[in-house]
């Protein structure tokens, strides 16, 4: 009979090296919960690069006793799984939250030396469940494997992930599925909504535990500053604005820019009804219980601003000793996010554009070619990628006398450069990908494996996704959009 779990000696070949810093918090931070059983796990994939960058070896052990870690059956030596507590504003509404259908299993050392979490997502039912299942299924595992790992090539700050086992047994959504469970990396899941859930209970005590301690893991240049709490405030707004800069440079829409989604690290995290922009229009909204248009693509950095006045809000009482002075203060750094929101964005969009050096007129080039390609229906990934050749694109868009006054004026704009426009061109493809995740190849892959155990079509989705910025046979089919996306809907799984 195959041996299905790791020993104790097999577990230390694999390299974990646990840590429980936030397991060593008060109490008020989570609580203890342990996975379900679950039938019959079984590995679907396991993310060997990362692997190997965590110092982790699951050569080491058979792929049933992997399946068996990755399925929350047999923990590594030194995990302690908690699950976390959290609050959070969902589509505007506030609401208790909590680790619902997630584990923390804690925190795991890479050869490097950093902290990074990891965490069982679908694993079960934990103290914050509600009268959810906590369980989840395959598909919407798998879009997050694809989705965080195509995010990963594109040099886009997020969460990665390491696995996906099938369970072996049913989950019951809008129709019978397969039960799976994700094997989720990430900095930490230190949330705005964290924050916010020690602000609802007036709980000042821990929320400076909270904050020292976020301080500490993320930003510990700034531990021994006096004016650390809004130091704090401003490093966390630095890197949101900057992270939103990003998706909006490859046309990424995240879904779901709840306050308990927006990680203080800085990373992407929860990649539920998320996709990625096609033809670029700003109103883009993919997400089935969007109805409003909160979260579409053309609001996500005001959305981002929403969010931190949210997180500036739970700082108060660390701000300063008066209510009216505290207010005062976070007003005054929340002011400098549409600024510095636009800084990153403008810094990326010229280096889209093969620019280097600044000019007055830049943000109106972009925003130009920006509203041509809204009235022409253009494809964002492709105009940009198209841009980016050594030639003038040829297509029959590209003809349009608007696009060519504006072609030319770039052209112009390019000759004020100190470098040639060939090397201008080479540094735009190594900026502008020939590819991203299109919604139908990634339902395509997402569907042969979730109907027909055929797993081809994801392997192949994610060669090419792994080198977004590379040109070769298969990257070309991978290139077109679907014919007609405005009906496509993405659902969050839950």
């Amino acid at each position: 009979m195959v041996k299905a779990k790791a020993t104790m000696t097999e577990h230390n070949q694999v390299g974990w090296r646990f840590d429980n810093t936030y397991a060593r918090l008060p109490g008020i931070f989570f609580a203890p919960a342990k996975p379900a059983a679950v039938g019959a796990p079984r590995l679907v994939i396991l993310n060997r690069r990362l692997a190997d960058d965590l110092g982790l070896d699951f050569e080491a052990i058979l792929p049933e006793a992997a399946a068996s870690v990755f399925g929350g059956q047999d923990l590594p030596s030194g995990a302690r799984p908690i699950a976390q507590a959290y609050a959070g504003h969902q589509y505007g509404h506030f609401t208790m939250l909590g680790d619902g259908r997630a584990i923390l299993l804690g925190e795991h050392r890479s050869p490097s030396g950093h902290l990074v979490d990891i965490q069982l997502k679908g694993s079960g039912q934990t103290q914050f469940s509600r009268r959810g299942d906590g369980r989840a299924a395959l598909g919407p595992m798998l879009r997050e494997y694809i989705i965080s790992e195509a995010m990963f090539a594109l040099g886009i700050p997020t969460t990665r992930s390491l696995a996906v086992v099938t369970t072996g047994d049913p989950v019951y959504r809008e129709t019978k599925r397969r039960g799976a469970i994700l094997t989720r990396v990430a900095a930490s899941h230190i949330r705005v909504g964290t924050f916010e859930y020690l602000a609802a209970r007036d709980d000042e005590l821990n929320l400076r535990v909270l904050a020292d301690y976020a301080i500490q893991r993320h930003y510990p240049e700034l531990k021994d500053s006096p004016s650390r709490y809004v130091d704090f405030f401003r490093a966390v707004m630095d890197r949101q604005a900057a992270l939103v800069a990003r998706w909006q440079f490859v046309g990424f829409i995240h879904g779901v820019m709840n306050t308990d989604n927006m990680a203080i690290s800085g990373e992407t995290i929860d990649y539920g009804p998320c996709a990625f922009m096609n033809t670029y229009r700003p109103n883009t909204v993919f997400s089935s219980i969007d109805h409003a248009g909160r979260y579409a693509y053309g609001n996500q950095p005001a959305i981002a601003q929403w969010n931190l006045a949210r997180f500036a809000e739970s700082l108060l009482p660390l701000l300063a000793d008066q209510q009216e002075k505290a207010v005062a203060v976070a007003t005054e750094a929340l002011d400098q996010y549409p600024a510095l929101f636009e800084k990153y964005w403008l810094t990326g969009m010229r280096a889209k554009l093969g620019l280097q050096c600044a000019e007055a007129g830049d943000l109106e080039l972009a925003q130009s070619l920006l509203t041509w390609m809204q009235n022409n229906r253009a494809d964002f990934t492709n105009t940009f990628r198209d841009l980016s050749a050594d030639q003038l694109p040829t297509g029959e868009r590209y003809q349009d006398p608007e696009f060519r006054e504006w072609h030319s004026r770039w052209q112009v704009r390019l000759s004020r450069e100190s470098r040639s426009n060939t090397e201008a061109h080479v540094a735009m493809r190594g900026i502008n990908p020939a590819v991203i995740p299109r919604n139908h190849r990634v339902e395509e892959a997402l569907a042969a494996a979730e109907d027909h155990n055929d797993l081809s079509l994801l392997h192949r989705l994610l060669a090419t996704l792994a080198t977004p910025y590379d040109i070769d046979a298969d990257a070309a089919t991978y290139q077109e959009p679907s014919p007609e996306d405005c009906g496509y809907r993405t659902f969050c799984g839950t």
